[in-house]
């Protein structure tokens, strides 16, 4: 290990413990103090990149922590440096590809998120924020001729499928893939069911099942299978869905007496 790299390990190490105690503070937490030794951690990147110029490491690292401090112009210049010495660091594209989508860039941003996916096809997160990329910025790609609307449908559900597949057992990716098949132009609600149907299966409350069970009546209505839903809808009798179960049955009841 070379010394830039000793002293890299060094500082990301003492980086983690003051996060994390950060985090684990609550409402005993010094934030004065935090604010200190994070500044001190700053220095110390300050002087690795100074002594090492060449050192891509450095600078990703670098610009991951100002990027988690808010400071996101400061991390974007280090972020860039660090992948202009080094066009291999995945997380480095990742997080280039954030800055730009936030700064409304999104056209710049979908070629770091593909290039870090080229990089890391096993990263479900490279995956999910591609597909939040195209859903959010939608209309800008279409608009551009960068995509039709049934490529960029196809895309955004492959790469929310993918996050799912190599991350089943994050509901954040999981339960995205459901939803995006409401975001299609046009649906797959037989698809959509079983993702439904999925989730209820993994589910680690009556809450979260009947939570599930919710949509999977909301695509049998949109899919016109309004007897099934009728009788699905049923089963759901957590006091916490009534609102939102009791707007089914309304919008069920109008379908039916048409």
């Amino acid at each position: 290990m070379t010394l830039p790299q000793r002293n890299l390990k060094r500082i990301v190490e003492r980086q983690k413990i003051i996060l994390d105690n950060a985090n684990k503070g609550g409402e005993t937490l010094d934030v004065e103090s935090i604010r200190v030794q994070l500044q001190e951690v700053c220095h110390e990147y300050d002087l690795l990149v100074h002594d090492s110029p060449n050192f891509a490491a450095g600078y990703a690292s670098y610009g991951y922590l100002l990027s988690k401090l808010g400071m996101q112009k400061e991390a974007a210049m280090m972020l860039l440096k660090a992948n202009s010495l080094d066009p291999d660091i995945p997380l480095v594209k990742n997080q280039i590809g954030n800055y730009l989508a936030e700064e409304g860039r999104p056209l710049e941003a979908i070629n770091y998120y593909i290039a870090a996916i080229k990089l890391a096809p096993d990263q479900p997160l490279y995956h999910y924020q591609l597909g939040s990329l195209l859903y959010e910025a939608r209309n800008d790609f279409i608009k551009k001729g960068i995509y039709t609307r049934p490529q960029l449908d196809e895309t955004m559900l492959s790469a929310f499928k993918k996050a799912a597949e190599l991350a089943p057992e994050r509901i954040e990716f999981t339960y995205r893939y459901a939803e995006a098949f409401y975001d299609l132009e046009k649906p797959d609600w037989p698809g959509a069911l079983i993702q439904w149907a999925h989730l209820e299966e993994k589910a680690k409350t009556n809450l979260e099942r009947e939570t599930m069970r919710l949509h999977a009546v909301n695509v049998l209505m949109k899919d016109n299978r309004y007897d099934h839903a009728s009788l699905l809808i049923r089963t759901i009798s957590e006091p916490q869905l009534d609102k939102q179960k009791q707007k089914l049955i309304t919008e069920l009841n109008r379908l039916l007496k048409k």
